[in-house]
């Protein structure tokens, strides 16, 4: 595991507000799960990362395992700024996502959608 999984703090409930993904508490990967949330929370305001890349962080390929961590404990760190590797905001979620990249000026692009946006990755991609 990395050094920044491993000494990474969760965001604070004031930066991270509720989260729709939110299906149920306590970790399913025990410190896997530990390990994803770690890297979320240091992803920077305005920034973005892809499933993909939180799973490349901790060493692994599996962005469908970080999915599934989100979703089920996500609400503890900025889930947000984790998205789909097309920039699209997390599936269903793109209404409230959307607030939160306004308000962190994360640079967006007009596609169409069913969000009718998705993330300039190239703009703000954080690797970690």
């Amino acid at each position: 595991m990395s050094s920044r999984a491993a000494g990474a703090g969760a965001a604070s409930a004031d930066s991270v507000g509720a989260s729709p993904a939110t299906a149920g508490s306590g970790e399913p990967f025990g410190s896997f799960a530990d390990a994803v949330l770690a890297v979320v929370a240091d992803i920077p305001s305005g920034c973005v990362a892809t499933y993909g890349d939180v799973a490349a962080v901790l060493g692994t390929r599996g962005a469908r395992a970080v999915g599934r961590v989100m979703a089920l404990s996500g609400g503890t760190v900025p889930w947000w700024r984790v998205i789909r590797a097309g920039g699209h905001p997390p599936s269903g979620h793109g209404a409230e996502a959307r607030a939160h990249y306004e308000r962190e000026g994360t640079p967006l692009i007009a596609v169409d959608s069913e969000d009718g946006y998705r993330v300039d990755l190239a703009a703000c991609r954080w690797r970690g």
